[in-house]
């Protein structure tokens, strides 16, 4: 078995975001000695640590989604956080029967999930029909939705927060029963995991990985690009849909406006820092996951060590630069030269054995 070299570490694409996510835990040792502190409270588990991973879920479960979409189509998916306030409005008006505020259920909440994840699956296949249909760029196709999708939340919720205060609808974002581990973490795991298992024993990882390569060659080869791109559109607005509802969850209600604001730019960095590149092809799923927390500790860790809100954005904006000049061409060829320096000698001492 061969020496762990620079090269080989370079080719896991889980090396970055892990690093980065490393690198933010060594800060909060020394900055935030408490960060890792964990104690429980009222039976459930509380700390920095637990909120990273709690907090994270939601962009976690998104960013699945958003590394197919990139991957298969070359393009982005912008209106996950509309497709996710626009699910919690349809479930939380079924809930509540259309009133503003509600102390008992006018529905079952499964019923109200079901036809949640079905407007959110409608809306997958809306942006799916126009970027593998019509052709038309991901980011221009999935702007309207973009647009659309938070004024039709407004519309269905009367331009009103709706408020569900039913100890049984809270469990999907908080806890359930004495389970003293958040319930969003036991659901993002259970995407990743099937999501797993679903590119390991199914050949869509692979069909999307050759559309992404080469559309035309993949078509070629008998694949049908089209339904391949439609398809992963759908997965992801299911998503985000998904991940609507755990926002909903925690605050029991429904606040159109703000429910995944700005969750699409947290989503697109979390699949940079996986790894991926936004021209599509080869993907990591893992690392987008790990891209996705690393975004969590960040945001947790800057509210530990006491910086505003205000200042938080600067501080992404600052890993995003970072993340993206890693990944230039200009940045990969310096990349390649210094392998390359570094393994003549090698390969000459090989040749004189």
């Amino acid at each position: 078995m061969g020496k762990l070299s620079f090269g080989k570490i370079e080719k896991i694409r889980s090396f970055l975001p892990a690093i980065c996510l490393l690198l933010i835990l060594l800060v909060n040792l020394v900055k935030t000695p408490d960060f890792f502190d964990v104690s429980v409270t009222n039976g459930v588990f509380y700390g920095f640590i637990i909120d990273v991973i709690n907090r994270g879920s939601e962009l976690a479960i998104i960013a699945v989604g958003m590394t197919l979409v990139v991957s298969v189509s070359g393009g982005v998916d912008i209106s996950v956080g509309s497709v996710a306030a626009l699910t919690a409005a349809v479930i939380t008006n079924i809930l509540s029967g259309g009133e503003v505020s509600v102390n008992t259920l006018h529905a079952p909440i499964v019923l109200a999930m079901a036809a949640g994840l079905a407007s959110a699956f409608i809306c997958g296949v809306w942006n799916g029909f126009l970027v593998a249909h019509l052709n038309i760029q991901p980011m221009v196709a999935t702007l309207i939705l973009y647009t659309a999708g938070r004024g039709i939340a407004q519309l269905i919720c009367g331009g009103q927060i709706t408020y569900i205060r039913v100890d049984a609808y809270r469990a999907l974002g908080s806890n359930i029963g004495n389970n003293p581990v958040p319930t969003p973490i036991y659901l993002a795991a259970a995407v990743m995991i099937l999501t797993a298992i679903f590119l390991r024993f199914t050949s869509f990882g692979l069909y999307a990985r050759a559309v992404g390569m080469n559309a035309e060659a993949a078509r070629l080869s008998g694949l049908n690009p089209r339904s391949i791109k439609f398809l992963t559109y759908i997965i992801s607005a299911v998503l985000a849909g998904l991940a609507g509802a755990i926002y909903s969850s925690r605050i029991y209600s429904c606040d159109a406006n703000n429910i995944g604001l700005n969750v699409e730019m947290d989503a697109i960095l979390a699949v940079l820092l996986g790894g991926n590149k936004l021209k599509g092809g080869k993907f990591s799923i893992s690392g987008s996951v790990i891209g996705a927390y690393t975004i969590q500790a960040l945001t947790t860790s800057l509210y530990a060590m006491g910086v505003s809100s205000v200042q938080i954005p600067l501080s992404k904006a600052a890993v995003i630069l970072i993340a993206l000049s890693l990944q230039s061409p200009e940045i990969e060829k310096i990349f390649r030269k210094v392998r390359k320096a570094g393994a003549s000698p090698l390969v000459k001492e090989a040749a004189q054995l």
